[in-house]
């Protein structure tokens, strides 16, 4: 009996999961975790702050500092925990903007997520009424969300990447779908001798330039803007694509890997930076990352799966390099 009853309520707890999302998407999106940076607040000095309803977001805080996202103190006021500090803006890291974007347009298109099983098609689209990426390109402020909230989790990977892997023999590096430049910035800072080409699409490139003429790298780094479906700068001795296969289906991925092969220099490689998921029962991120990648239309892969990928765009698999940080980078060259 106490078996059955302990595993009703680990079930409960998973099926309200969408609860505690929901909760931390409210308190990202009014900004609960950057106005208490200056110390304990009521809830209703939050509400007014806010604009909330002091009853209703009470609760929301109650709930929250239940599981460790913020603390109430014995004086009824409201404070940051090491969890809740996460949530400030400005923190190293800061998954605020992640949590807007799980609450806010992932958290809509899961709803569709048994729609995205049976028919195999874009549970976001089904729910936007458009791809990913369109609906990013015609709502920019929403895209300038999405960039922070990818910085703020990836951009915790970059200096585990830079430990596990050796850059050292690479002269010019592209960074294919490199975002904002972080990660090209990390790697020619690490390497000072290295150059670098960071490749976007051209109104990502645009808001990329600023952030790389503001860290000093202007005279190492080009920025190119175009497609990588139709073609990648050429002559460089690694393709660095972090984040960016997993967007596509194998078609799609082989065709912006295909590129690269047919661009990079002689000896070149191709380093894909992914979650690959280890086969049997155990648990892993990057299992239920494919399942949000069903959702908006990519997928994660195994090692077997990419092995097949690369072969399908003419490169062979020669190494998977874990990090700390949990992703792999998938190494590919030419196949012979």
């Amino acid at each position: 009996m106490t078996d059955t009853c302990s595993n009703a309520q680990l079930l409960g707890q998973m099926l309200a999961g969408s609860w505690t999302t929901q909760a931390i998407y409210v308190a990202a999106e009014l900004g609960i975790a950057d106005l208490l940076a200056k110390g304990p607040l009521t809830p209703e000095e939050l509400a007014d702050r806010t604009g909330s309803h002091r009853g209703a977001l009470c609760r929301v805080l109650r709930a929250l500092a239940s599981i460790g996202i913020f603390a109430e103190d014995s004086g009824g006021r409201f404070c940051l925990t090491p969890l809740a500090d996460r949530l400030r803006s400005d923190a190293p890291g800061s998954q605020r903007w992640f949590a807007i974007m799980m609450g806010a347009e992932f958290y809509q298109s899961w709803g569709n997520l048994l729609f995205a099983v049976q028919t195999g098609e874009d549970a976001f689209r089904k729910t936007f009424g458009a791809s990913f990426f369109d609906y990013m390109t015609r709502h920019p402020e929403r895209h300038r969300i999405y960039d922070a909230a990818m910085e703020g989790i990836h951009g915790l990977e970059t200096e585990p990447v830079l430990d596990a892997y050796d850059f050292s023999s690479i002269r010019t590096v592209v960074d294919v779908g490199g975002g904002n430049g972080s990660t090209l910035a990390a790697i020619l800072k690490r390497y000072p001798a290295m150059k670098g080409i960071l490749f976007e699409l051209p109104a990502v490139a645009d808001r990329a330039a600023a952030v790389v003429a503001g860290l000093g790298l202007d005279g190492r780094c080009r920025i190119v803007g175009g497609d990588f479906f139709s073609s990648v700068p050429a002559g460089a001795d690694a393709y660095v694509m972090r984040h960016v296969i997993h967007d596509w289906d194998d078609d799609k991925a082989a065709a912006i890997l295909r590129n690269c092969r047919e661009a990079m220099a002689p000896g070149g490689k191709i380093l894909v930076l992914e979650n690959v998921i280890q086969p049997g029962n155990g648990p892993g991120f990057g299992k239920w990352l494919d399942l949000m990648m069903l959702v908006v239309s990519g997928r994660e892969r195994t090692e077997e799966q990419y092995r097949h990928l690369f072969r399908q765009a003419g490169l062979s698999l020669s190494r998977v390099v874990p990090t700390a940080a949990g992703i792999s980078v998938v190494e590919g060259v030419r196949a012979t």
